[in-house]
């Protein structure tokens, strides 16, 4: 009987010593993404949903679309060419709180209302770049957040 006791206490020893480990593991706090940071531009028009402005992680940032809201008025601009000028001055303003500009930019996407505004688009767009263009994807789409014309979101990484 004496071995017999000793194995079950050893055993209960051993279940005290597991369950604690368990319980330490999830009593201790966690960070989800260690490398995630959210970048906020006060530059910039506040998100009009449940979305960041931008996220680094890594050395990558990732930037949300913007449209042609003026982050001071809250207004959108009546045409496609001030509301692209507008949405590339608001993602300027979140990659300079990056501390990045546009040459730091490897991705973009445009979406437009309208395929016939992407002279214009194209135009103003391009104009915000030197010569290494991002890569980059134009897209159609059946409607935009506040009734945008254009919006258009980038990916950057830092050098």
């Amino acid at each position: 009987m004496e071995r017999s006791v000793k194995i079950i206490i050893v055993l209960v020893f051993i279940c005290g010593i597991l369950a604690g480990v368990v319980l330490t593991g999830l009593l201790t706090p966690h960070t989800i993404h260690p490398g995630k940071m959210i970048i906020v531009s006060k530059n910039a028009p506040e998100p009009v949903g449940p979305y960041s402005q931008a996220v680094r992680y890594g050395n990558f940032v990732h930037l949300s679309g913007q449209i042609g809201i003026d982050p001071k008025t809250g207004n959108l601009p009546g045409t496609t060419a001030e509301q692209t000028r507008q949405a590339m001055e608001n993602l300027h303003s979140v990659l300079n709180e990056s501390g990045l500009g546009f040459d730091d930019v490897i991705q973009t996407r445009i979406y437009l209302v309208n395929m016939s505004d992407w002279t214009t688009v194209n135009a103003i767009y391009g104009s915000y770049f030197n010569a290494s263009y991002p890569a980059r994807s134009t897209v159609q789409v059946a409607g935009l957040p506040k009734g945008a014309a254009v919006e258009i979101e980038m990916i950057a990484q830092e050098r």
